[in-house]
């Protein structure tokens, strides 16, 4: 079993170092910055999507902890926009992946969404994050857009 810890600003900036580079790094996997521009580009939208930080309104930054590990086994963001719970990031770290915590991480955040008075989870996933859609799929969720393109 797992559960969710709210985050201290110290674990939110560390996940702050890590997790701008890498958004960075699908960006330009997805095409939409070059990699000279990307780094600068995601620091560019994390400042201006949380001006105050970890204390920014309306958003929520979670710790994932399993069962008998002190240290976290993933992350969970997300954020009331208008009427509706929208991710901004989950992740469970590659050595404690393939055991069920990502859907149990969806499940207690679906009741965190209800408890707020919601009834809609939205989320981005980029096309070639096959794992990651396949676990949506499986988790209930319907894709709203599918945008595509050719490289020429």
């Amino acid at each position: 079993m797992i559960h969710l810890k709210l985050m201290s600003e110290g674990d939110f900036e560390a996940y702050l170092e890590v997790t701008i580079p890498d958004y960075a790094q699908e960006h330009v996997k997805g095409g939409r910055w070059t990699a000279e521009e990307a780094l600068a580009a995601a620091q560019t939208e994390f400042d201006h999507l949380l001006p105050d930080g970890l204390a920014t309104d309306n958003h929520y930054f979670y710790n994932i902890f399993a069962d008998g590990e002190t240290q976290p086994v993933g992350i969970l963001w997300f954020a009331v926009k208008k009427d509706k719970a929208f991710i901004y990031d989950v992740v469970i770290h590659d050595s404690f992946r393939r055991r069920g915590y990502a859907t149990q991480a969806f499940l207690i955040l679906e009741d965190k969404v209800r408890q707020l008075g919601l009834n809609t989870i939205s989320l981005h996933v980029f096309g070639h994050n096959h794992a990651a859609r396949a676990l949506y799929k499986k988790l209930g969720y319907a894709e709203t857009n599918v945008m595509i393109s050719k490289t020429l």
